[in-house]
């Protein structure tokens, strides 16, 4: 899927076709799914230190579960902050208090730790569309994580959360796209996956 044609142009087309899949599921699959996939991402995250995460959207996988979920964990939970302009994150610790930022999405309350607060997280939780086989992530396009990603530690876990019918074969990938290192599905649990070589 990436060798012919344009990746670009490709993501765009099958982003239309994910999101359209994601607002025609039922409330009720919704919320099983959002249960599934917090009790996965606790079990699979217990010991870590700091995490940096996201408050999902009501059409994606774990939404009305995650992130309060995370305090069984224990850590240090990070939360992006979309910034007023440009298209670098920012971070503030997750202290139990959302509010509404830029494009209607929920961040924290409470100061702004900058991007680089990314690099004291020993794992990531980032949002997607799709994942496939080596770990390559669709996103929304808006290029967010590819910066912050750039942030992350090298041995920083990085995991993304899709539904079951989400995980592809093959995801259309450029050069800037970091694989993720595990996925985590509703009926799938924590499936760590092996990075393409090279």
């Amino acid at each position: 899927m990436t060798e012919a044609g344009d990746p670009a142009l490709a993501k765009t087309a099958l982003r239309e076709l994910l999101l359209s899949r994601r607002r025609a599921r039922t409330a009720a699959d919704r919320a099983a799914a959002a249960d599934a996939v917090a009790t996965a991402l606790v079990s699979g995250l217990a010991g870590i230190g700091t995490l940096a995460a996201f408050v999902p959207d009501p059409e994606e996988p774990g939404h009305g579960r995650l992130p309060d979920a995370y305090a069984a964990l224990g850590a240090r939970v990070l939360l992006p902050v979309i910034p007023p302009t440009g298209r670098v994150l920012d971070w503030g610790e997750h202290t139990g208090e959302l509010e509404i930022g830029r494009y209607g999405l929920a961040q924290p309350v409470g100061p702004r730790l900058g991007a680089t607060a990314l690099s004291g997280a020993d794992a990531v939780v980032v949002p997607a569309l799709a994942v496939d086989r080596a770990g390559i992530r669709l996103g929304r396009g808006g290029g967010y994580y590819d910066r912050a990603l750039a942030y992350a530690r090298p041995d920083a876990v990085l995991v993304t959360v899709v539904f079951d019918d989400e995980r592809l074969d093959e995801v259309p990938r450029e050069v800037h796209d970091r694989p993720v290192t595990a996925v985590v599905t509703p009926s799938g649990g924590w499936q760590p996956l092996e990075p393409p070589a090279g």
